[in-house]
Order: structure tokens, then C-alpha cells, then sequence
């Protein structure tokens, strides 16, 4: 993949959760294969003291077997020979398994059926021969070429130095023993180090690669955000649609209200006051073209209209849909309810005369915490 496709971005966290599905992602088995001669060696010196512990007690036995010498004592001291072999390497192969299963799920661990399903192309001889002389055939020689040499130069400069030691001088079979073994360890630990570093170059190799297959276009990324979090537009069209939905019940709530303040075209808020529910409640209102249409919605439903700029400016900045009018205004309010009952129920613009002096009203944070605090308080003397 390259510029010229215009896959110029890098992939999504789902398009890589869908490449993982897919069995593809970063991996290299020599991380699982390097950790596992890691854990092997790590725990050899284990199986070297139990496998020296055996023969010690194999070679004590020879004395009585040599005293009394029968083939059915020499049969059962060699049947014993095999169980002690497995039991002194049963440490190195679980120390290897641990390592190769942690090399394994450090890479990260997708099941995945895909990779196995049936596919014409992979018998395709042409595809064949891509993949024998493509790029990654040839890191994949290239990589088995480099761990040849590694192990090679480690082993040639081990032995450089360890046998000159031990051909110098005669030595005791046990100190020869000592010295290969320690020798035997170097080895293995030097070629883990070496093949770790080869591991994790292939791996960093193998994520560029990866990374690389799955880079998307622009095109591509709004898309997935659209598969994902809805088209923008239909999203618009949705939200556009509850708004009207919300409007239409805000402006069927006109015909039950008391009486609709207005501001005269500017502002239009909607009371409506039930005793049994305490103080009157803003049913609705509107700037606007909104409030023009609760001013028609009164006039239909013949629900009294009275122009109060002040109080109608102030109702429409300190009260949301539903809220109850706040105290302090309560006076100006029933002033406007008493006049309308006294005038009659038919609609139409009145005039009460301008509401003047209207006291300095709290924010719609500070009315929020007050009502927090009267239900509070409510709770508190419930429960006493």
C-alpha cells in the first residue's frame, strides 16, 4: 500500500479488531521459540543436580548388583534408567513450555477460523510463486540466514575459549564435566539473547507490515464513522424530527394553560396554575417564530393573552419547561391570574398594566440549588 492508493492513514482501533478477526495481525514464532530456550535454560541447573543425584545413586547400587549378579537385578537397575532420564528433564521441558506459551500470548492470542476455511487461491501456482519470491520470502531467508550466522559466531567464539581450558592442562573428569556443563549454558544463554534481539526485529518488521496492509483512505474513515455512529445527516434529520416532536407537545400544552404572557412578539411564555400542584408552572414558551405560534395556539384555543414585558422576559430567562415560577415573583403572577379570572376566559391581547419594580432574580443555578436544598430538607423532616 502506498500514497499513490491514497491510503494515507493509519487504521482505525476497529479496522484493527476486524484484521485481528481475520488472523492477521503482527506476530513471529521466534519469540515463542527463543523464550522457550530461555525458560529451558533457566531451569537446567535444577535438571543437571537432579540428573547427577540419580547417577550418583544408579553408580551406589552397582556394587550390590556386581556382588550378586543376576539378569533379573541388572533388567530392573536399567528399567530405572529411563524414569530417571525423564524426571531430570521434566524441569527444562516445562521451563520451555512456560517460555513458548508467554512468547505466544506476549504477541496477543486472536482465535480465529478464518485462517482455516478452504481458499482456490492458495492452490493457485502463480500465487504460489508470489509468495515463494515476495518481499516477505525473502526477510523469512534472509531472517533464517541471520540466525545461522548468530549462533554460528556465538558458538565459534565460545569455543575458541573454552577449549584451550580444557585441553591445557589433565584435569579431573568432574572439573571437565564442571566446565563443559558451564560452558553448555553460556552457549545456550548467549544464543537466546541473540535470537531475542532477531525476534524482536522481526517482529517490529512484521507490525510495519501489518500496519502497512491495513492503511485506509480518508474515504474509508468517514465511512466506518458513519457505519458506526450513524450518518451526520440522518443524525440531523433524527434530532430535527424530536425537536418537532418536543415543539408539538410543548404547543399542545397551550390549550390547558391559564394564560400566555407575551413581551409582545418577542417572548411568549405559557402558565398554567393548578392548586392542587402548588405554584403556577410554565407549560411553554418561545422566542420568535416560536412565540408567535403559542400566540396563535392561545388565540384558537381562546386562552387569555396579556402583554407584560418585564415579567415575560424574566420568565422566559429564569424558568425552564415545567419549572414552577420562583417565589419572588409569585405577587406579579397572581396579579395577572386574578385579572384574567376576572375578565373572563376569552382570549386576545390585555393589558393589566406593566409589571415595574420586579425584584432581582437568582440565576438558574442558584434556583437549581435551592430546590436541591428544599428537597432535602423535605427528606430530613419526612424521616424525622
Amino acid at each position: 500500500m502506498s500514497d499513490k492508493d491514497g491510503k494515507t492513514e493509519k487504521p482505525t482501533a476497529k479496522k484493527l479488531r476486524d484484521a485481528r478477526k481475520e488472523g492477521q495481525f503482527a506476530r513471529t514464532p521466534d519469540v515463542a521459540t527463543w523464550l522457550g530456550v530461555v525458560g529451558g535454560a533457566a531451569l537446567m541447573p535444577f535438571s543437571a543436580r537432579l540428573v547427577g543425584d540419580d547417577v550418583r545413586e544408579l553408580f551406589a547400587r552397582l556394587p550390590d548388583l556386581a556382588a550378586d549378579p543376576s539378569p533379573e537385578r541388572a533388567l530392573a537397575l536399567l528399567a530405572t534408567v529411563p524414569q530417571y532420564v525423564l524426571l531430570g528433564a521434566a524441569p527444562v521441558c516445562l521451563g520451555a513450555a512456560a517460555g513458548a506459551l508467554l512468547g505466544a500470548a506476549s504477541q496477543g492470542v486472536h482465535v480465529s477460523g478464518k485462517t482455516m476455511k478452504f481458499k482456490a487461491s492458495r492452490l493457485s501456482p502463480k500465487q504460489g510463486i508470489k509468495r515463494m519470491l515476495g518481499p516477505k520470502a525473502l526477510w523469512e531467508a534472509a531472517k533464517a540466514l541471520l540466525k545461522v550466522l548468530a549462533v554460528a559466531v556465538v558458538v565459534l567464539v565460545l569455543a575458541r575459549s573454552l577449549l584451550p581450558g580444557l585441553l591445557a592442562t589433565a584435569l579431573p573428569l568432574l572439573a571437565v564435566v564442571e566446565r563443559a556443563k558451564d560452558g553448555f549454558e553460556a552457549l545456550l544463554w548467549s544464543s537466546a539473547v541473540v535470537g531475542l534481539l532477531l525476534a524482536g526485529a522481526d517482529f517490529a518488521v512484521q507490525r510495519r507490515t501489518v500496519t502497512k496492509q491495513l492503511m485506509m483512505t480518508p474515504r474509508e474513515i468517514r465511512d466506518e464513522v458513519k457505519q458506526t455512529e450513524g450518518d451526520p445527516m440522518m443524525k440531523g434529520a433524527i434530532r430535527s424530527r424530536q425537536m418537532a416532536m418536543s415543539r408539538n407537545r410543548m404547543l399542545s400544552a397551550v390549550t390547558d394553560a391559564d394564560v400566555v404572557l407575551v413581551n409582545p412578539t418577542h417572548y411568549a411564555v405559557a402558565l398554567r396554575y393548578e392548586p392542587v400542584r402548588g405554584a403556577p408552572r410554565v407549560v411553554a414558551k418561545g422566542a420568535g417564530a416560536l412565540a408567535l405560534k403559542i400566540r396563535e395556539k392561545a388565540r384558537e384555543a381562546k386562552v387569555p393573552i396579556v402583554e407584560d414585558k418585564p415579567l415575560t422576559r424574566t420568565l422566559y430567562r429564569v424558568c425552564d419547561l415545567g419549572d414552577e415560577i420562583p417565589s419572588e415573583l409569585y405577587m406579579a403572577v397572581a396579579r395577572i391570574l386574578a385579572f384574567v379570572m376576572a375578565a373572563g376566559r376569552p382570549g386576545g391581547p390585555r393589558r393589566p398594566g406593566p409589571s415595574t419594580g420586579l425584584p432581582e432574580l437568582p440565576t438558574k443555578a442558584t434556583l437549581r440549588a435551592r430546590r436541591s436544598r428544599e428537597k432535602r430538607d423535605a427528606r430530613t423532616a419526612s424521616r424525622q
